[in-house]
């Protein structure tokens, strides 16, 4: 089983060329703070109650989505061990300091991120 922790993050997608507009209207017109950085994809992050609001541009007529919730886990070589013995397929994604992540897909092609803090 996954020891599941807490939701970290929700990442949505807007239409390319919207990244300022979005910039605008979660600081602007929601109150959120940004996470200053340097993102994956270019994404925007935000601050969001005890989570964060990841927002990336993606071209939304393009069948499969990046659009996912990803969720902190406990142990995360454990998580990916689990998933494999279920036939699950695995996939992984950029670097991000400070954690270790990967990615799978539901049948039907939901995208979820599982993350284990203090790693990489």
């Amino acid at each position: 089983m996954i020891d599941f922790r807490r939701i970290d993050h929700v990442l949505i997608c807007i239409p390319p060329n919207s990244k300022e507009a979005a910039r605008n209207f979660y600081t602007g017109r929601l109150g959120l703070k940004e996470i200053s950085g340097e993102h994956p994809n270019g994404a925007l992050w935000f601050v969001i109650g005890d989570a964060e609001l990841h927002v990336r541009e993606e071209n939304l007529e393009i069948g499969i989505s990046g659009r996912h919730p990803a969720f902190e886990v406990h142990d995360l070589a454990n998580a990916k061990k689990f998933l494999q013995e279920q036939g699950i397929e695995i996939t992984f994604s950029s670097l991000i300091e400070g954690r270790d992540r990967c990615f799978f897909r539901d049948p039907w092609g939901n995208r979820f991120e599982l993350i284990e803090f203090g790693k990489k």
